[in-house]
């Protein structure tokens, strides 16, 4: 507990921090009116949809590969994975930001208001130069905390958010941007914290034993990296998708203004609480991955069954929480009575979905720590879109319970969801993972490294060679003692 604890406490005021700069948006978006909230809460839905998900979820990928090696002392790995992210999230940019440019025409043709839709594109247009620095942000702090370096993340995050509320303040009432100052602005927050990130990273010199030059080895030896990235990635969006599919259903309704406004907050909420097993999920990751690294199966299983029982401590702590707000936190964002209702009506529904959603963010990091995440997409996938879907449309439009019915839909998703989490983890086999492991680790080392250290021992002077010497091939470590008079070529 408190091994997860140094790279989960952390982690967790850095999401709050983070959650923060949200907050912020929400409430300016509040500010500008109804129109806007609504145009902004589904915009962000859109956004995290198509966006923000999908380069969340590759990044992911390398956190399984870097927790490893980080155990296994591969150092070098780390910066090859890094580099190799940051290619594939700049790759994955590109079609996405085409789609940002055309959300108007894409929520109309879903069925949308054509207002809010309007009001949606203008955001989402500005926010596109985010995609770019996600594409760096989001591997450089994986990086770091599968090196439990989260301490520095966290300053950096609370100096980034410093800046947001008047750079929020300068561009939506200064001025008078609208709609398109809360995007900028949560543009040139994220470039803060990029920053501020590298310049640590460069000042700290803490590259220094896992950067490797970018050249040939980070152009290969992608397979390892894909294999972990597309089924992350889908184990992320299939679940990341059907909160933000739930805005989507509820431009539907009879008062869309009201009901995407409502869920835009209730969104926001959800996130909230989200932060603390999501922080959890990052630390097991990290200490799964470490233990696995290290030939400890023993310290994997034992990470995995505390962090479990914390996320149930945790879940049941977010429903004491909704349900002692549910009349109270609307009115944060709005003053309007029809949100208000639909607000206090959801909440207490999405305190009881927390139950099951702790236990559950947390043991996918579990699995992705481990390195399968084809189990966690294939569970999201049966949990939410073939039973929470079905549930939520039946009791939402057929059965006109309404709104309420779609929570209730997403609490059947995370019930079936938690269940068949425990299944999987509770049959795994802790000494079968770290062998997956050794393989992982072997398969994404690049292919110059045995060449390279041989080169170093022909380049060496002989009298450096006496004492112990260390050739591995990027497996296993094989340590000699060296005589004197050793030819370094013959040795080599």
């Amino acid at each position: 507990m408190k091994a997860i604890g140094r790279i989960s406490v952390p982690t967790t005021v850095t999401g709050l921090v983070l959650y923060s700069r949200a907050m912020v948006s929400m409430l300016f978006l509040g500010y500008l009116g109804e129109m806007e909230l609504a145009g902004g809460s589904l915009a962000i839905g859109f956004a995290n949809i198509t966006g923000y998900s999908v380069l969340s979820g590759l990044a992911m990928g390398m956190e399984p590969i870097c927790g490893q090696a980080f155990g296994a002392k591969q150092r070098k790995l780390l910066g090859l994975a890094l580099q190799r992210t940051v290619l594939l999230l700049l790759s994955a940019s590109v079609p996405i930001s085409i789609i940002w440019l055309n959300i108007a025409g894409i929520l109309t043709w879903c069925g949308q208001d054509q207002n809010i839709a309007s009001t949606a594109g203008k955001f989402i247009s500005f926010a596109v130069p985010d995609l770019v620095l996600l594409s760096v942000l989001y591997p450089l702090r994986i990086y770091l905390r599968t090196q439990s370096i989260t301490l520095p993340l966290t300053f950096c995050s609370a100096a980034s958010v410093v800046l947001h509320v008047p750079l929020n303040y300068f561009l939506v009432v200064r001025l008078r941007m609208g709609i398109a100052g809360v995007a900028l602005s949560m543009v040139l927050t994220n470039l803060n914290l990029c920053l501020s990130l590298l310049c640590y990273i460069l000042v700290s010199r803490v590259y220094e034993d896992s950067w490797v030059s970018p050249g040939v080895d980070c152009l290969r030896g992608w397979s390892a990296l894909l294999r972990l990235a597309v089924p992350t990635c889908a184990s992320v969006c299939l679940e990341w998708w059907w909160y933000e599919l739930m805005i989507l259903l509820c431009g539907l309704f009879v008062n869309p203004q009201a009901t995407v406004a409502s869920m835009g907050i209730l969104i926001q909420t959800t996130s909230l609480v989200y932060v603390f097993p999501s922080s959890l999920s990052l630390g097991v990751s990290t200490r799964v991955g470490n233990e696995l690294g290290a030939r400890r199966p023993a310290g994997a299983r034992a990470a995995a069954l505390v962090a479990l029982a914390c996320a149930v401590l945790m879940g049941v702590l977010a429903m004491v929480f909704t349900v002692a707000v549910r009349h109270r936190w609307g009115r944060l964002f709005t003053s309007d009575k029809e949100i208000l209702r639909l607000t206090a009506l959801a909440l207490p529904i999405a305190g009881l979905c927390e139950l099951g959603n702790c236990p559950q963010t947390t043991a996918c990091g579990i699995l992705r720590g481990s390195a399968r995440p084809n189990a966690g997409a294939n569970i999201n996938l049966g949990s939410f879109y073939l039973v929470g879907t079905p549930v939520a449309v039946l009791l939402a439009f057929v059965s006109g319970m309404g709104f309420a019915g779609l929570w209730i839909g997403l609490l059947a998703a995370q019930t079936s969801c938690v269940v068949l989490m425990w299944l999987v983890i509770s049959r795994t086999d802790w000494v079968a993972e770290m062998e997956r492991a050794r393989q992982l680790t072997k398969a994404s080392s690049p292919t110059s490294t045995s060449m390279e250290a041989l080169q170093d021992i022909a380049k060496a002077k002989v009298s450096d060679l006496e004492g112990i010497l260390c050739v591995g091939d990027g497996d296993e470590e094989v340590r000699e003692k060296v005589p004197l008079d050793t030819d370094p070529f013959l040795l080599a």
